[in-house]
């Protein structure tokens, strides 16, 4: 990978194996069964610990740079936070050594920020429903400049060097620079857990056991009827009646995948599916992608040689804040099938 040595794709990449290390432990140790974001849930303590997690690293290595993100620590300051509180800040304090209270406030409360001509922007847990069933799920982190993605790593700790997102892996980190190409580590064996030193204020980046990367490649199939589709477990992230439209229209005989997630994007870069589509669910037609749902897979995927664009073929635009206001849903392809689904969305969906 030839900008290894870029300090802050360093940065982005031992951030991510770090907050999927925490991921995993969190959701070790807690009940997952039953409970859902909102409640005092594995998930909503892991979007809180990996915040505080990434926050703090931001502050040691760029401490000038914004960071964006889903979660503020307005809740946990509260009175009813308290216990919820506990639980974070113990994790937080196990990843990161002695630490207090008002530190990790302040850590989570760096992602509050409005985005600025240079940001970071992070997903602590994207695929809230696969990370609670133990399924596929995310940490995202990307780096935007001037409304412009510049690098994104993903860190997938279910995804198997198959890529298969239906069955569980021992975990992938896939990384991209605009210009450079994008990369994955599939090791033999977690990327996330055995030889990660702790985090210790200014020291080196990068100091895990090294990874060896390959290059991502979409696939190169031009045949619509052998396109795999990637969808959502979740019917709610889209609507199911136009995606099964769409599959007739194009003629899609293969069966869909189904996972959560941006680590469908690593799964597209991979060559191991074909499309994915973010229609508008009817319940929310007029909802506006957040970036960090998008940033950090948008540049593997496009860096892998595949394409994506809001549902009217429009490039996604992050200069317009926290969402892709000016853009409409979200389709991926390989590249080479991009305009034959474009022209089905329009005539299944109106556009």
């Amino acid at each position: 990978m030839s900008r290894l040595s870029q300090p802050e794709l360093q940065f982005a990449l031992d951030a991510v194996r770090r907050a999927g290390l925490l991921a995993q432990q969190i959701q070790g140790e807690m009940v997952v069964e039953g409970v859902a974001k909102g409640d005092m849930s594995p998930v909503t303590v892991a979007d809180y610990a990996i915040q505080a997690l990434v926050g703090r690293a931001l502050a040691e290595r760029f401490p000038d740079d914004v960071l964006v993100a889903e979660e503020s620590a307005e809740e946990l300051r509260a009175e009813a936070g308290t216990p919820m509180r506990a639980l974070v800040y113990s994790y937080v304090e196990r990843a990161t050594g002695a630490c207090t209270e008002a530190e990790v406030y302040d850590w989570i409360d760096r992602g509050a920020a409005a985005p600025a001509e240079r940001f970071w922007t992070l997903d602590p847990v994207d695929g809230t429903k696969g990370y609670l069933r133990g399924e596929q799920y995310a940490v995202a982190l990307a780096l935007i400049e001037n409304g412009q993605v510049k690098l994104g790593v993903l860190g997938c700790p279910n995804l198997g060097g198959d890529f298969n997102g239906e069955r569980i892996g021992s975990g992938v980190l896939s990384a991209a620079v605009r210009g450079e190409g994008a990369w994955v580590a599939v090791p033999e064996e977690t990327i996330l857990s055995p030889h990660m030193p702790p985090m210790q204020p200014g020291g080196p980046v990068g100091a895990a056991e090294p990874l060896q990367f390959s290059q991502l490649r979409v696939s190169p199939s031009s045949d619509a009827h052998q396109a795999r589709i990637l969808r959502s477990v979740e019917a709610a992230h889209t609507n199911v009646d136009e995606v099964d439209q769409i599959a007739h229209l194009l003629g899609v005989q293969a069966p869909p995948v189904r996972m959560d997630s941006q680590a469908k994007y690593a799964v597209l870069a991979a060559g191991a599916g074909e499309m994915l589509f973010r229609l508008l669910s009817p319940k929310k037609p007029d909802y506006k992608e957040r970036i960090w749902d998008q940033a950090a897979g948008s540049i593997i995927l496009e860096e892998a040689g595949g394409r994506i664009t809001d549902l009217c073929g429009n490039a996604l635009d992050f200069s317009q804040g926290q969402t892709l206001k000016r853009n409409t849903g979200v389709f991926a392809s390989n590249g080479t099938l991009h305009d034959a689904g474009l022209q089905a969305i329009r005539q299944v969906c109106k556009i």
